[in-house]
């Protein structure tokens, strides 16, 4: 699909993508005031059907990022009833049968009112646009960002504040402009966080690990799934802090988002991870988290939203 020529929603209205335009002067344009979930939607050809992934957790992590930002106009107008009929509607009316990101976004839909939030009127809007490839599917080279990630105390992480992914773009830009395709990006006391809009998972002796809630990370939905997966595989599971070292003796690395699904990370500042390829954990859990996407499997189907 083209999303440009796509039907969008905007302040209570299906209208052309084209048309979809904040002012200038708005707040989110001026301060970035503006909270945001992308959520997954993926074609089953054999079936012919449309599956969303995990639609009421995504309405739950906005409605959180809202709480945090004091976003009271959205919680009390948009419950999940009706945010889950306009996403549907959104997929129906773009007549969508391929792999799409649904981006929805909560902002303060004032002019010049300054840095204030609290009371404001609060608008939705949402988009639908091709999936295609975010980092290498084949595997990924990354580099420890010589940016912080922002601290809770400061911007919080598990907040998907529009305005805090300037921090997320020194990072992704740094990595490019010295040839990576990723960055890893470290906490306030030097332990590994996340990539630029992913979760980050390593493997040691058969055990997954990835960073904790308390190290300035986004409370991930795919982060979440990859556990339950790995879980119901039998794979062991562990939430702790992990050095900046521990990458490089890593047998096994990936990466996880809506938009980034499974990537695995091949190298970590030109270290190779493992034997340099993905490893064979990772590609157990690629196939699993596919297909309670793309509804091929029977597992957690509770996760899964036919349009």
């Amino acid at each position: 699909m083209n999303y440009k020529d796509s039907t969008c929603y905007l302040r209570n209205a299906f209208i052309p993508f084209r048309d979809a335009n904040l002012s200038i002067a708005s707040s989110p344009i001026l301060y970035g005031l503006s909270v945001y979930t992308t959520a997954s939607a993926s074609w089953n050809e054999k079936q012919q059907k449309m599956y969303v992934f995990r639609l009421h957790d995504h309405h739950t992590r906005l409605v959180n990022s809202a709480k945090i930002m004091d976003f009271y106009d959205f919680i009390k107008n948009w419950p999940y009833e009706r945010y889950e009929k306009i996403v549907l509607q959104l997929l129906q009316k773009n007549k969508t049968k391929e792999d799409v990101l649904i981006r929805s976004t909560v902002f303060v839909d004032e002019l010049l009112a300054g840095t204030k939030m609290t009371g404001l009127a609060n608008s939705f809007s949402a988009f639908v646009y091709p999936l295609g490839e975010f980092l290498p599917q084949s595997g990924a080279h990354a580099c420890v960002s010589s940016w912080q990630r922002t601290p809770d105390n400061a911007i919080p992480s598990r907040a998907k504040v529009n305005g805090s992914y300037a921090n997320a773009s020194l990072m992704k830009n740094e990595a490019i402009l010295n040839g990576y395709d990723e960055a890893i990006s470290l906490d306030e006391h030097g332990h590994v966080a996340e990539g630029t809009v992913a979760n980050l998972f390593i493997v040691r002796d058969g055990v997954l690990i990835t960073p904790d809630s308390a190290t300035d990370i986004l409370e991930g939905i795919t982060r979440d799934s990859i556990f339950r997966l790995a879980q119901e595989a039998g794979i062991p599971c562990q939430e702790r802090t992990i050095d900046r070292s521990e990458l490089y003796i890593a047998d096994e690395m990936f990466m996880s988002g809506s938009s980034a699904r499974i990537t695995p990370i091949l190298s970590v500042d030109k270290r190779t991870i493992g034997t340099g390829k993905s490893g064979k954990l990772t590609k157990k859990l690629m196939t699993k988290y596919e297909a309670s996407q793309r509804g091929s499997t029977t597992s957690f189907a509770h996760w899964r939203q036919a349009v």
